[in-house]
């Protein structure tokens, strides 16, 4: 048997999407508002700065994978006009029932798709961009997801990696009281559910740091990765460009 990590548990492999799709149908209908209260809405301005470093322009293609309850969408969506196009995907069907409720309700209708990023249902060289939004870490096969993102770009296309990731020493201590303390707590008193947020706290610590990801974005065909620490290192973008 295979195993694999589901935050400090390990696990049989074939069992981790299970158990993550279990994570996510729970606390679907509070992700919003626990993103907000849990980053104090920093998640906002870090999802404006991977929006500004995509630098769509009109036309562009794009896939957005993990999108859940649709924010980058959204504001791809206007980037790219109405010649451009934006795949709005998620493995989790109530998160993704939830993006696309958002989205509707802001007018914009896009393309929706549950799909697996380990096995995209795209053609080769297809997206100008491919974005994926704390959802990553996650992901049994880390490895393979990234290069079926390789797969789906076109030559010089762009993905972004939006990420929890290793925080700057000084914040250690006070960033582990605040994930492993308080967030659970927050997770059961706004969500109802406490097991779901210990979970996330213990998956941003099993997932690799900024260098780590950055040599695995090379591994897996990106010639040139490069990521921007925001918030002292609490989240990094990662950015890989194919040659």
């Amino acid at each position: 048997m295979s195993t694999t990590h589901f935050g400090f548990q390990s696990v049989d492999e074939k069992d981790k999407a299970r158990r993550v799709r279990g994570v996510f149908d729970s606390v679907a209908s509070r992700y919003d508002v626990m993103n907000d209260l849990m980053s104090l809405g920093l998640h906002r301005a870090w999802k404006a700065y991977t929006v500004m470093v995509a630098n769509l322009k009109e036309g562009d293609q794009v896939l957005d994978i993990a999108g859940g309850t649709g924010d980058l969408s959204l504001a791809f969506a206007k980037k790219v006009g109405r010649t451009g196009r934006v795949v709005h995907t998620d493995i989790n069907e109530a998160m993704l029932s939830t993006g696309r409720d958002r989205l509707l309700n802001a007018g914009v209708v896009l393309p929706t798709l549950v799909c697996d990023a380990e096995k995209l249902p795209f053609p080769d060289q297809h997206f100008d961009l491919v974005s994926v939004a704390f959802g990553l870490r996650n992901m049994t096969h880390k490895d393979v997801a990234l290069r079926e993102m390789n797969r789906v770009l076109k030559p010089g296309g762009k993905l972004l990696v939006l990420e929890f990731s290793k925080v700057a020493a000084p914040l250690s201590k006070p960033y582990d009281w605040y994930s492993f303390k308080v967030l659970p707590q927050l997770g059961q008193l706004v969500a109802g559910d406490a097991d779901s947020y210990r979970y996330l706290a213990e998956s941003i610590r099993m997932h690799p740091s900024q260098e780590e990801l950055k040599a695995l974005m090379k591994q897996c065909g990106f010639g040139h990765v490069d990521y921007h620490n925001l918030t002292g290192g609490v989240v990094a973008l990662h950015v890989g460009i194919k040659c």
